[in-house]
């Protein structure tokens, strides 16, 4: 049982709050004991120095827009409530940077570097920016959006962290400058992590220009053809920012965007001949279905949420294979995500033929080489049928990491792959 006096003095010198957690404080289905809000790095120290000493189980939460993806914690004694740390540190307009603490809103970030016309690259669904999606958040599970295509995915675009690990001592790694790339490598480590190895207080971002002019070049067409066009855009000389496919459940069509980006003369003829490629047509915006992902807001009662993966020729079999499984076990899947083959999948139906279906997903996706499919969001029958994650490739070396860096499991046990 937690101790609330001794959490609650541990965070008092250092400013924030620790009160009993209510029936909302839930990640996964699992309720919480307390929920602990430091209002500075020292305070979430401070807290996990005193949860760790008491054998707690700490578990650490942003805005809670994905704190339902990944595997349930084992148990969760105590939600750290990191949005009393929402500070921007530092902007660095000339060098590209942006430093930012883990509790602060992606879309505040946003508004502040786009005064400087310049952009952090993740491409957050708008509904998790508007949820108050978190700094911390999107590097515990890694989010990226379309143009990750060009601009690399979150874990390419963070330069450093400073991260309190569950004994409570403090790490930094890396720095606020795109040439110094010392330790740079820890917090990679931590982005995708799910919050298992070390919780996030503050990190480093390297942030692009704006571009000045941007067009969208679309296409429809049967499955396979889709899959064809998207491949050779993205193969072109084009640089597309991003090359998007939305294909809805139960559709044999299927949908392509292409986003270019950069002067106007330029985006207006590269979107000219994108179009050309998919036999399309060019518009000023993008499609509604643009950078969201596919179903509706999920709950226990709604679709299977699950991340695709796959070579650049093995979209074309996703595809095919998610007009299969409707078919067989009588399902509906859309599928939306990069043509380069990272692509989300909402499945919905009955928990046993969604099963059944993910399987037949996977099967089209086996292995960390040709491509993953991984469960992040679903009903308790669908994750007892199946692992969260599916094959993974050195899980005897992120084991032990975990043992390196929470030795007593004491931050959000089974979150992550292996039950890390």
């Amino acid at each position: 049982m937690a101790d609330l006096q001794r959490l609650g003095d541990a965070l008092r010198q250092h400013g924030g709050e620790v009160r009993e957690a209510s029936p909302g404080d839930t990640v996964d289905g699992v309720l919480a004991r307390a929920v602990a809000r430091p209002a500075s790095a020292e305070g979430v120290a401070a807290v996990l120095r005193e949860a760790t000493a008491q054998g707690l189980v700490t578990v650490a939460r942003g805005a809670g827009t994905a704190l339902d993806w990944g595997a349930p914690p084992e148990r969760v004694d105590l939600v750290l409530d990191t949005t009393g740390l929402d500070r921007l540190v530092e902007h660095g307009a000339g060098d590209l940077v942006v430093v930012a603490e883990a509790g602060l809103p992606v879309a505040a970030l946003s508004e502040t570097v786009g005064r400087a016309a310049q952009e952090l690259m993740v491409d957050l669904p708008p509904g998790r920016l508007a949820g108050g999606s978190t700094v911390g958040g999107m590097l515990s599970i890694g989010a990226s959006g379309p143009r990750r295509l060009q601009r690399g995915a979150v874990r390419d675009l963070v330069l450093g962290a400073t991260v309190v690990l569950a004994d409570g001592t403090r790490a930094s790694s890396g720095g606020k400058v795109v040439k110094n790339v010392a330790g740079y490598d820890l917090a990679k480590l931590l982005t995708g992590a799910y919050g298992t190895l070390g919780v996030v207080v503050r990190a480093a971002f390297r942030l692009h220009p704006a571009r000045p002019a941007r067009a969208f070049a679309t296409g429809s067409g049967p499955l396979a053809d889709v899959a064809a066009r998207a491949r050779d855009v993205v193969a072109s000389q084009l640089a597309p920012a991003a090359v998007e496919i939305d294909r809805p459940a139960g559709s044999d069509v299927a949908e392509v965007a292409v986003l270019v980006e950069g002067t106007t003369a330029a985006v207006r003829q590269r979107a000219a001949a994108a179009a050309e490629l998919l036999g399309g047509r060019v518009q000023a915006g993008p499609p509604s279905w643009w950078g969201e992902l596919p179903g509706a807001a999920v709950g226990q009662n709604g679709p299977t949420l699950a991340k695709a993966t796959a070579t650049l020729t093995g979209v074309a079999d996703l595809l095919a294979a998610a007009r299969d499984a409707e078919r067989r076990y009588d399902v509906g899947i859309a599928l939306r995500g990069t043509a380069a083959g990272a692509l989300h999948a909402a499945v919905t139906g009955p928990p046993e033929a969604t099963a059944l279906a993910v399987g037949h997903l996977r099967a089209a996706a086996p292995s960390p080489r040709e491509g993953t499919v991984t469960v992040l969001r679903a009903s308790r029958d669908v994750r007892a049928a199946h692992d969260a994650w599916g094959p993974v490739g050195g899980l005897d070396l992120m084991r032990a990491i975990k043992r390196q860096l929470d030795p007593g499991r004491n931050l959000a046990p089974g979150r992550f792959v292996g039950g890390i």
